[in-house]
């Protein structure tokens, strides 16, 4: 009964969208309608700037990691019953019931979800591996994935046990499906310099 009532309340969490409604709230404007149209964090910051963009990535963050550490310390969730507990943010996020199914790309809850089970191990080695891809090529889904899968390899090298790697899959996962799209591009890497952008016709 735990596993479910935690799994559903990470579902229900994750499922807030928090950019839609904060830039819908605070500056009238359809977040969708910026940027790639995804209803992110990402798009928040275009917007409505740093001043919606940051409240819009921490709440998608805490929609992550509070539902999982609550189900650790007050649930004591363990096993594979963390398994659900831990997808369950991300797959709300991905496939909120208030969109139509169509939500975000889950980077900001992934590392929320992350973050409530390994406190800052896990955001760290996702964080500093998602720095170094993007600066190193274009193609931000990309990077994403990188990220996430030097991620997947450290649990893996770590022996962290196979519900922690089952839910390690799920996510990469959603990532993979919610990135589809401008994965097909493929990566693209170095960064353009601003007088190659000019001479090209790109917008820097």
């Amino acid at each position: 009964m735990n596993v479910l009532l935690y799994s559903l309340l990470g579902f229900a969490c994750g499922s807030i969208p928090f950019s839609p409604l904060l830039v819908r709230l605070f500056a009238s404007r359809d977040v969708r309608e910026y940027g790639d149209g995804n209803p992110g964090a990402a798009n928040a910051f275009k917007a409505g700037g740093a001043a919606l963009g940051v409240p819009a990535l921490l709440l998608d963050y805490l929609k992550g990691a509070l539902p999982v550490w609550l189900a650790l310390h007050l649930g004591g969730i363990t096993g594979w019953g963390l398994l659900p507990v831990l997808a369950a943010p991300v797959l709300g996020h991905a496939y909120s019931p208030w969109l139509g199914l169509r939500g975000g790309k889950a980077v900001a809850v992934t590392f929320g979800v992350w973050s409530g089970l390994t406190y800052w191990i896990a955001p760290t080695i996702l964080g500093a591996a998602l720095v170094v891809f993007y600066l190193i090529q274009r193609n931000d889904a990309w990077s994403s994935l990188a990220g996430f899968t030097v991620l997947f390899a450290y649990l893996i090298l770590d022996g962290q046990p196979p519900p922690i790697l089952a839910a390690a899959a799920v996510n990469l996962a959603v990532l993979v499906q919610r990135h589809w799209g401008d994965l097909a591009d493929g990566p693209r890497f170095g960064l353009p310099s601003r007088r190659s952008s000019r001479s090209s016709g790109e917008t820097p």
